[in-house]
């Protein structure tokens, strides 16, 4: 993964991700889409929820689209997630997504939770 600096406002999301976004989508109800989120909790403080949602995004909500990926991420989320990367792993470890987040000044080891 390569060094990523976005306006605070923005989240990237790399091919990887919105690749393996699309297959998931592609098994969903027509208009489904993942939103993700933070919330309180996790070993560091704060950590990512993913949730496949299938509604329209909300006033407030940055959409990303890629190819037929859709993410949605809320206002509140995103002040704790912008300039972040979003992206997909698959490693000897295991599969997932991982956040490259600018805001985090530390991570747990699984890396889905984090402190600002």
């Amino acid at each position: 993964m390569t060094d990523v600096s976005l306006a605070p406002n923005q989240v990237e999301l790399t091919d990887r991700a919105a690749r393996r976004i699309a297959r998931i989508l592609s098994k969903e109800p027509e208009g489904t889409a993942l939103r993700i989120s933070v919330s309180g909790g996790g070993c560091s403080g704060f950590q990512y929820e993913y949730d496949l949602v299938n509604e329209a995004p909300t006033g407030d909500d940055l959409v990303l689209e890629r190819d037929t990926a859709r993410v949605f991420i809320d206002s509140m989320s995103l002040e704790f997630m912008g300039g972040a990367q979003i992206d997909f792993v698959d490693d000897l470890i295991g599969q997932s997504f991982q956040i490259k987040n600018p805001n985090a000044v530390a991570s747990c080891g699984c890396g889905t939770s984090f402190s600002v």
